[in-house]
């Protein structure tokens, strides 16, 4: 909530238009399944059809694993993270912020003035990453002011993620080749209408975690 508060004194609805949101997210050649369109009532296990009660799970999925980053000015390209590399502090430094942050973020904000957000996550929260966006970018939010376990504040987790995964996963794909050209097809085509409205609403998502005292509003 202390944290929300302090968000909500220091982005007005101007300074929020200069923020990059960013992100990262698994997404697999399968067709997502809605658990909650798949229910059937019975008294007992037995009394479902064998078809329905068997669910096939498979291993090893064919999966892409994607860094992403949005303003209120446009979005940067996808970065897509090789099969079986580990994202570590040198390779989140060097990969996503060195090699694509920088070399795009110039084109959407000529100004140089610009706030780069990030979640919590263990890699983002390292010294020396931190250190590096104190040195390389004009503003960020750091590890101490962005609220912890709140996907709910991020325009891409509360918004873009799952209208871009609807789209790219509306049908199966047979290899992650597929999958990567329809994930840099559907984020290039990405309304940017969607974009800015999901970003315009992030400070009265600030003021629901303020009013809920830093509770849970969905």
């Amino acid at each position: 909530m202390k944290r929300a508060k302090s968000l909500l004194t220091r982005h007005d609805a101007g300074s929020v238009e200069k923020i990059i949101f960013s992100d990262e997210k698994l997404f697999t050649t399968e067709v997502k399944c809605n658990a909650q369109n798949n229910r059937v009532y019975v008294l007992a296990i037995e009394d479902i059809p064998e078809h329905i009660r068997t669910v096939s799970t498979f291993q090893n999925k064919n999966s892409v694993m994607v860094w992403a980053a949005l303003g209120h000015n446009g979005k940067i390209p996808l970065k897509f993270v090789d099969k079986g590399v580990k994202i570590d502090q040198h390779y989140y430094k060097t990969e996503v912020l060195e090699k694509t942050l920088l070399p795009n973020v110039s084109s959407l904000y000529p100004d140089g003035q610009w706030t780069f957000q990030q979640d919590s996550a263990p890699v983002h929260k390292a010294k020396s990453v931190q250190e590096w966006l104190k040195a390389n970018s004009p503003d960020f939010i750091d590890t101490q002011s962005w609220p912890s376990s709140s996907p709910d504040l991020n325009p891409l987790d509360y918004c873009v993620w799952g209208t871009l995964e609807a789209k790219v996963n509306a049908t199966p794909h047979r290899s992650s080749k597929s999958l990567k050209r329809k994930l840099i097809k559907e984020w290039d085509e990405l309304s940017m209408d969607l974009v800015r409205a999901a970003i315009g609403c992030w400070r009265k998502r600030l003021s629901l975690v303020v009013k809920h005292k830093g509770g849970r509003f969905e």
